[in-house]
């Protein structure tokens, strides 16, 4: 992909454009699938939607990847109490997903899991199935979990079920 293209998408995406592409009901209902995949393990699974990057992150090449791991940190979806959070992380004017899941659940599902997922997702963007692909995404993250990190009496919420749009 050229820069001169993927700065432009993401000069002409903006706030509208996400919610054009995750309306209030479609965000409710990847909250509803959040909430209920975490009834079936002790994984805390988290959202974030950004419509676009700043120009000059753009143009200093700062990959989807790079911004998943940087809002990883940033919603401290890291610290959870069994090292078991999962970020779903959408940049949409580069329609990429990105899932970062912390040590305690990466060392038992590794990367080729992840990125499967986050395939599955992006082709589905690129029918415009936005909130289907999120919803099917969230599930999919929450069986793996399931498998994993069954849910025990202890478990507790850690991290907010609303998605975050930034």
């Amino acid at each position: 992909m050229r820069a001169s293209h993927r700065l432009l998408r993401h000069t002409v995406i903006d706030h509208l454009a996400v919610r054009r592409a995750f309306p209030p009901t479609s965000l409710a209902r990847v909250e509803q699938a959040i909430a209920a995949g975490e009834r079936r393990h002790s994984g805390q699974v988290c959202v974030a939607v950004e419509g676009a990057l700043p120009p000059l992150r753009v143009l200093r090449r700062l990959t989807p990847r790079e911004r998943a791991l940087e809002v990883f940190g940033l919603l401290r979806v890291w610290d959870t109490e069994e090292n078991a959070g999962v970020l779903i992380y959408v940049l949409l004017a580069d329609r990429d997903v990105e899932i970062v899941a912390d040590r305690g659940i990466d060392r038992k599902v590794g990367e080729t899991a992840w990125q499967s997922i986050c395939r599955r997702m992006e082709s589905a963007f690129g029918e415009r199935r936005y909130a289907d692909a999120l919803v099917q995404g969230v599930d999919e993250v929450s069986a793996l979990l399931a498998e994993h990190f069954p849910r025990t009496a202890a478990t507790r919420n850690e991290l907010s079920d609303k998605p975050f749009v930034l």
